[in-house]
């Protein structure tokens, strides 16, 4: 599907970006361009990879020049670039608002503007009824995706959307957090021991914008269906696994933080169709003319439930384990620590 075809990551960098190269650069795909705007990270890629598929450029979503430039000649767009950490946000929310809101319309602009064939939106969990300022800056970047999605036809640039919970082990997450702390033999610090997210490995996300591409229509958003478990029984998973003896000690929720995620409110949920392993919310399509609904509604939405990391299967400690010991991250470290004989069988 990628056949002789241009595609631009935003944030290219990142942990999806490199998920991305490693799936794409052994296929008949003719470019993949990494733009961002840390040109060390670009240059440690630039080094290990040594592929002339790969091109690199510098430059911020926030500079519609600089992204628009980068867009030339390209297909493809996976925008992945966007402030993650919940409490930088809460303190900078301004800076949220500049990368993850008007950034994407930003990149949205460019991809319209050089005729790009689909572009796909790497939303979160956290935008879904949300609190914070990340949450809240996602969730506009995705009102702003539908709203433009409904001024374009279907053959000129196709938006459509991801929306996801934590992906295990990426860069600034729990997991790794947790497994420095084990090697300093450090207390596994916990916010809140009944805290829920959603769990899902890096391969998975992929697939999800895999078949975001493959199936999305104007405005849609999909959602994929994903376990969750509490940040307690995530921490003591990990403590079996690297048999650490630590203890596990309570902090409390850090700026910004929920007891638990939502993927879908309950008025997507009246609406999404399933498919499979995911949920597609299609975009509501209804204009300006409020008239023409003001006496219809829609009596499915009391009667619906959201869905939440606290109302959907959760895993238990021996499944997370099970989980965890297929992520390539998790197999590494492991090795790491056979080596240096911190491990006991």
């Amino acid at each position: 599907m990628f056949k002789d075809k241009t595609l631009l990551i935003t944030g290219g960098t990142g942990s999806f970006g490199n998920a991305v190269l490693n799936r794409f650069l052994g296929t008949d795909i003719k470019e993949i361009r990494i733009f961002s705007r840390d040109e060390k990270k670009q240059f440690d890629m630039r080094n290990r990879l040594k592929s002339t598929k790969v091109k690199y450029y510098i430059g911020d979503v926030r500079d519609f020049e600089s992204i628009n430039f980068a867009m030339k000649n390209v297909d493809y767009v996976f925008h992945a670039a966007a402030l993650k950490q919940v409490p930088s946000c809460e303190f900078y929310p301004i800076e949220a608002i500049k990368t993850n809101t008007l950034g994407t319309e930003k990149v949205i602009n460019a991809a319209i503007n050089n005729g790009v064939k689909k572009l796909i939106l790497l939303s979160t969990d956290k935008a879904v009824y949300p609190i914070n300022a990340m949450g809240i800056s996602k969730a506009m970047a995705e009102k702003i995706l539908v709203a433009k999605s409904k001024t374009l036809k279907e053959e000129e640039t196709v938006l459509c959307g991801t929306r996801y919970g934590n992906v295990m082990a990426s860069r600034g997450s729990v997991i790794p957090l947790f497994i420095d702390q084990m090697k300093q033999n450090m207390d596994l610090t916990l916010t809140d021991p009944h805290m829920t997210r959603f769990l899902m490995s890096l391969d998975e996300a992929v697939d999800l914008v895999l078949y975001a591409f493959k199936n999305g229509n104007q405005g849609d958003i999909f959602v994929p269906k994903v376990p969750a478990c509490t940040v307690e029984n995530l921490a003591l998973a990990l403590k079996e696994i690297f048999n650490s003896k630590v203890n596990l000690k309570i902090i409390g929720t850090r700026h910004g933080e929920k007891r638990y995620e939502t993927l879908l409110t309950r008025e997507e949920f009246a609406r999404a169709e399933e498919e499979g392993e995911y949920f597609r919310i299609p975009s509501d399509n209804r204009d300006l003319n409020y008239a023409k609904y003001f006496t219809e509604g829609n009596e499915k939405i009391p009667k619906m439930e959201e869905y939440n990391s606290d109302n959907i299967y959760r895993m238990e400690v021996k499944e997370i384990k099970e989980m965890l010991l297929k992520l390539p991250y998790i197999q590494w470290e492991l090795a790491k620590f056979k080596e240096k004989d911190n491990f006991t069988f």
